[in-house]
């Protein structure tokens, strides 16, 4: 493990890495005593750092949080095919976890992170003690002006912006630093060609949508969950929160009012204290 960097809040650079699954991973780490992962999300330019920075020094304050970069996204290294999916997925976060030490944590997925955490929750749910779901989904997903236009991003500035502006649900929080971060990182080398593979499936009628865990297979998830969800949100509406909530039994749903996709970035005290109380089993 390369120990010469770790968490900085001003420097998304910064972190350390490890071996997982065959590939060098990068993730942040901060803290220390239980664990807490936290899988980000997806699109162009993503990255550990880029939603999670914000929230890691208040979370860190009780826990060992740990956030890696899901392999085709960050700084983590590439599949030489560019080939992902979600077993693949589940694989590499169990075997991260298994390098970092750890056997078993609560995990807090936002939007596609959810979406592997529930898988990862269905697989082994030894290793999942509790679950997060920010912004996620469940089923057919129908796609949102936010995924139509990532599925055609073509690499320029202006277009990512008009993606990341649906994000929150005021466009104030879309800072031109932030911009300019997640456009540097989605025109590296690579880096679209290894954009990750929840490829939209065509309906009947033509109409793409994307394939999530089934409701059916959730109802099988014991672990007790926590769902956040904007309540204004365009790029995975909350009504799609409420599946998810009726699908997992031991599960609650609490929405923000006035907020978009980015619950951790646009309520972060809430988001924090909602978090750290679940986790802590006091919720």
């Amino acid at each position: 493990m390369d120990q010469s960097n770790s968490f900085d809040p001003a420097d998304p650079a910064a972190g350390l890495s490890v071996v997982a699954a065959g590939l060098r991973t990068h993730y942040l780490e901060a803290g220390s005593g239980e664990p807490l992962v936290l899988l980000h999300g997806s699109g162009p330019g993503v990255s550990a750092w880029e939603n999670w920075a914000g929230v890691i020094p208040a979370l860190s304050r009780q826990r060992r949080v740990l956030a890696p970069d899901i392999p085709g996204f960050g700084a983590t290294e590439r599949r030489p095919d560019g080939e992902y999916g979600m077993d693949f997925w589940v694989d590499h976060l169990f075997a991260f976890m298994e390098a970092v030490g750890v056997t078993g944590a609560p995990v807090v997925g936002n939007s596609f992170g959810g979406m592997l955490a529930m898988a990862a929750a269905l697989r082994d749910a030894r290793r999942i003690e509790r679950l997060v779901l920010m912004g996620s989904a469940a089923g057919e997903v129908p796609m949102s002006e936010a995924h139509k236009l990532a599925a055609r991003y073509d690499g320029s500035r202006r277009q990512l912006e008009r993606i990341l502006r649906l994000f929150p649900f005021d466009p104030v929080l879309l800072t031109p630093e932030m911009v300019d971060r997640r456009y540097e990182a989605s025109v590296r080398p690579g880096a679209q060609q290894a954009t990750h593979k929840i490829t939209p499936a065509p309906r009947e009628n033509g109409e793409a949508v994307i394939q999530a865990t089934p409701e059916a297979e959730l109802e099988a998830i014991e672990t007790p969950t926590l769902i956040l969800h904007g309540r204004d949100d365009k790029v995975l509406p909350v009504e799609l929160a409420i599946r998810v909530h009726r699908a997992i039994k031991p599960s609650q749903l609490h929405t923000f009012g006035n907020c978009g996709h980015w619950v951790q970035l646009e309520r972060r005290d809430e988001f924090v204290e909602q978090v750290l109380g679940f986790v802590g089993g006091t919720r």
